[in-house]
């Protein structure tokens, strides 16, 4: 037995060399969670294109993912949340960041038997996710909810464990509707400092698993991950004051009118997106590049993949609870690469 033990685990170490040593490229990320559902669709349908590059991708979390991609540990990253000025001057191969998609951060919560959707305005949203509101039944929230027949339960929120860019998305709206939420209330970023009693759990699968199990919890998702679950997610209230679901038509109507301008994503207009029809929590998520590969089978393998996922790749969006590039965006992204060697 032990004979065969050693031979089955040389043959496993030849076949873990075979596959490195032949012309093919290994191609390995790192980085939110976000966008992994569709980042692993990719990667699949990849395969099949050009078969000679394997790509993996770790889905650790947008802060983890930077740190892995500015360490040299990964071969790209993803975060949802853009890179600071100072993440950029330490980037030693420099630093390409490519809108890849975008999505809808949610907020999904469990109460049995409510007998219709919940509705949150910009301030009691705000009141709630800072710890304000402590039961399901305050005024506040009946007030703009008054057939709901809401729980006298308390609250409980749940939030990211891990340095998130779904994290930065949400605070960033939040901050934008009301600086408040950065000088009174958990700040902005990829961390944030919640309440007291909140649930903390890693990664937006994390998330929506515990809201599904917790009842009168509430949590924040990207809309992906709450559609597959069947989560219930609350109607916002948005820039121009109307209420609005998170669907393909409000995520695309948000992302249409306040992405582009120039040759750069217009990160405030997003922050808190115009338009009688916009969800108002969008986000786009990005691929960190680097500029200078030192290798061009590398660098060129991973340009054609990027660049089919900006074309062909943008189909799959829509099935998988994300929003399509707009044509400026994606064409954006097609030109960022042109930086790449």
């Amino acid at each position: 037995m032990k004979f065969k033990a050693a031979l089955l685990a040389a043959a496993s170490m030849c076949a873990f060399s075979l596959s490195f040593a032949g012309d093919g490229v290994r191609l390995d990320g790192a980085g939110a969670t976000f966008p992994a559902p569709l980042y692993k669709q990719w990667i699949k349908a990849w395969r099949d294109i050009d078969p000679k590059t394997t790509i993996g991708y770790a889905a650790v979390g947008s802060a983890e993912g930077v740190r892995r991609f500015l360490d040299g540990k990964a071969d790209f990253g993803a975060s949802d949340a853009p890179l600071t000025d100072g993440q950029i001057r330490s980037a030693a191969h420099g630093v390409v960041a490519v809108p890849a998609t975008a999505g809808m951060v949610v907020l999904v919560y469990n109460l049995p038997g409510l007998n219709g959707p919940l509705k949150l305005s910009r301030d009691t949203c705000m009141a709630l996710l800072m710890g304000k509101i402590p039961r399901w039944s305050d005024a506040r929230i009946q007030a703009i909810n008054p057939g709901l027949d809401l729980p006298n339960r308390e609250i409980v929120l749940v939030a990211r464990l891990d340095g998130s860019g779904t994290t930065y998305a949400l605070t960033n709206h939040l901050n934008t509707v009301n600086p408040r939420w950065s000088t009174q209330g958990p700040g902005v970023g990829t961390r944030a400092r919640w309440p007291d009693g909140t649930m903390l759990m890693a990664g937006n699968e994390g998330v929506s698993t515990r809201v599904k199990l917790a009842v009168g919890s509430i949590g924040y998702v990207e809309y992906g991950f709450a559609r597959r679950l069947g989560l219930p997610m609350a109607i916002l209230e948005n820039r121009d004051g109307n209420y609005v679901a998170p669907t393909d038509v409000s995520g695309a109507a948000a992302i249409a009118t306040n992405s582009v301008e120039g040759q750069k994503v217009d990160a405030a207009a997003l922050a808190d997106p115009a338009g009688a029809n916009a969800y108002p929590v969008v986000s786009y998520s990005w691929l960190m590049l680097r500029k200078d590969y030192g290798d061009a089978e590398k660098s060129a393998a991973l340009k054609r993949f990027v660049a089919w996922g900006l074309e062909a790749g943008q189909d799959s969006a829509a099935a998988l609870g994300y929003i399509k590039l707009p044509a400026n965006a994606s064409q954006l992204g097609r030109d960022l690469l042109t930086n790449i060697h």
